[in-house]
């Protein structure tokens, strides 16, 4: 349910609707417009609140129920874009975020190198998995705890901040110890024991679509995080299973916008694991830019032939910098910055 202030409503007047939503048990996400405030009920059962416990009070104009199934996700919950800020890096403004580095983590030597270069070709967040969901039990699996201190001595030299896996609700501690944004992967994203104890906590979460979820499917996964009290959510289209065998997935590039009619959360567009090959990447992430991506996602690697894990849809450091000046024009075509 949310409740729409009148035009014109004192700060004392909204002060007060706050503090009677809060005093039923319920939290309040504001949503401040030029014209009015949009007062958000989270964990409300609307079968049970009635609109008419707030109507009577001053400055309200009317309450409405939220039509969508993903309550707090839908544009009815606050019709303002939302932003996630980690560190001074803004995800859900007017630049485009970069996020780029390695599939895994290999060495300390590597990610360092790795780190640095994207770094000096524009990108703004490092990424990097320590844990690895593998097909294989017989795959590289990734470093562990070993690679998340990788991960951090880059940090401490570049300044980047870091979004890398998380993949049970045992490592959170571990890996929020270390990471600045937590990723759930796309055999995660119906994972809701999971999904329910990141919204426990305060780090941003990236949310990864299933590679055969829908699009409500993926949202009301980012509801359960939502629910939990953590407003720090971004959707990630990454590619879907379907019947195409000539790329790996088929990057989605219709669920960007739709996600963005849908939602007020940031999309990310993971054009690496859409398309499955290099020479796919740069295309389709400017098409991504293009349909309104907020952030994308890359795998960088200084040598994909020898990457243990994803070296076939890696760009090497002059193909990511490439990558960056091609999409600097279509991001001002489209009113945004790089």
């Amino acid at each position: 349910m949310i409740i729409v202030m009148q035009q014109g409503a004192l700060q004392s007047q909204v002060e007060d609707v706050v503090k009677r939503v809060e005093s039923l048990g319920y939290k309040v996400h504001l949503s401040r417009g030029e014209a009015r405030t949009i007062i958000g009920i989270i964990g409300a059962d609307e079968h049970i609140l009635q609109p008419g416990t707030f109507e009577a009070m001053d400055g309200v104009e009317k309450t409405m129920r939220v039509m969508q199934p993903f309550r707090i996700a839908s544009r009815d919950f606050t019709h303002q874009d939302s932003i996630v800020s980690v560190d001074g890096v803004q995800i859900g403004g007017q630049k485009i975020v970069v996020m780029a580095g390695p599939c895994s983590v290999e060495s300390r030597e590597m990610i360092l190198e790795t780190a640095h270069a994207v770094k000096e070709a524009g990108a703004s967040i490092l990424r990097g998995g320590a844990f690895k969901p593998r097909s294989s039990p017989y795959s590289f699996q990734g470093l562990g705890e070993e690679g998340l201190r990788y991960l951090a001595e880059a940090r401490e030299q570049t300044g980047l901040p870091i979004i890398t896996e998380v993949m049970s609700a045992d490592e959170i501690e571990l890996v929020c110890d270390y990471a600045d944004i937590l990723q759930v992967g796309a055999r995660n994203t119906q994972n809701y024991s999971l999904l329910k104890v990141l919204g426990k906590q305060s780090k941003p979460v990236m949310l990864k679509r299933g590679m055969s979820s829908t699009i409500q499917e993926l949202l009301m996964s980012a509801e359960y995080i939502l629910s939990g009290g953590n407003m720090q959510v971004m959707v990630c289209e990454r590619g879907i299973r379907t019947f195409e065998t000539a790329t790996r997935f088929t990057f989605d590039v219709n669920a960007v916008p739709v996600l963005k009619e849908l939602s007020h959360l940031p999309v990310v567009a993971d054009t690496a694991h859409g398309t499955g090959k290099w020479s796919l990447v740069n295309p389709v992430t400017r098409a991504a830019v293009a349909a309104g991506a907020d952030a994308i996602m890359v795998e960088v690697h200084p040598n994909p032939a020898s990457a243990w894990s994803d070296g076939a849809q890696s760009l090497t450091l002059e193909r990511f910098a490439q990558l960056m000046r091609d999409l600097r024009p279509v991001a001002q075509a489209v009113g945004r910055t790089l």
